[in-house]
């Protein structure tokens, strides 16, 4: 005779404490989704609009891999794997270096090289020499200092998940971390 598939109270109450439990770590993945898409679109345009610049090409395809990686780690946190946390934090801090890195770039090259069609629009503008240059300089400058902020709290935060999903394996029955798993595969 077959064994009753049903599950007890206890064990359906043990289920409905890990679901519980385990909200933060789901939360997490949803954010490593919605940032993996963002990065993804704007990887593809970067590409698609610096199709004459190297520099553009670099950077998009940077972004193209810190995409990848935010999949990557919402596939590893939906199995609650501590790997998940970790490579998103680290891809956080790869992203936040790629950005500033060319927000750098382009900063020194805002002095250095110009564009010449500043002046002429100074000229048209009747701004004082430099303003238009200044403000590129400034619009990077607040980009890098925006970026440090945002991305630097978007890793705190993976990072914290890290000792969560430690906390959550340890705590969760094997049979219930096995039908969690398996209702995410996909």
């Amino acid at each position: 005779m077959d064994a009753d598939p049903t599950l007890t109270p206890e064990q359906l109450a043990t289920l409905r404490d890990a679901g519980e439990r385990a909200k933060g770590i789901l939360s997490a993945a949803k954010v490593a989704a919605f940032n993996g898409w963002t990065i993804a679109i704007f990887a593809g345009l970067t590409v698609l609009f610096g199709l004459t610049s190297p520099l553009l090409l670099a950077l998009g395809a940077g972004m193209g891999v810190v995409a990848r990686n935010e999949f990557r780690g919402r596939s590893l946190l939906r199995a609650f794997d501590a790997r998940g946390p970790r490579l998103l934090t680290r891809n956080q801090l790869g992203f936040m270096a790629l950005v500033v890195a060319y927000c750098g770039w382009s900063l020194v090259r805002t002095y250095t090289h110009p564009d010449p069609q500043w002046a002429e629009l100074q000229e048209l503008a009747g701004f004082e020499a430099g303003y238009i240059q200044d403000l590129v300089a400034a619009a990077y400058g607040a980009a890098i200092l925006l970026t440090v902020l945002f991305v630097g709290l978007n890793a705190r935060y993976y990072a914290r998940r890290i000792a969560m999903v430690e906390k959550y394996v340890a705590d969760t029955p094997a049979w219930v971390l096995e039908l969690q798993r398996s209702a995410w595969v996909g």
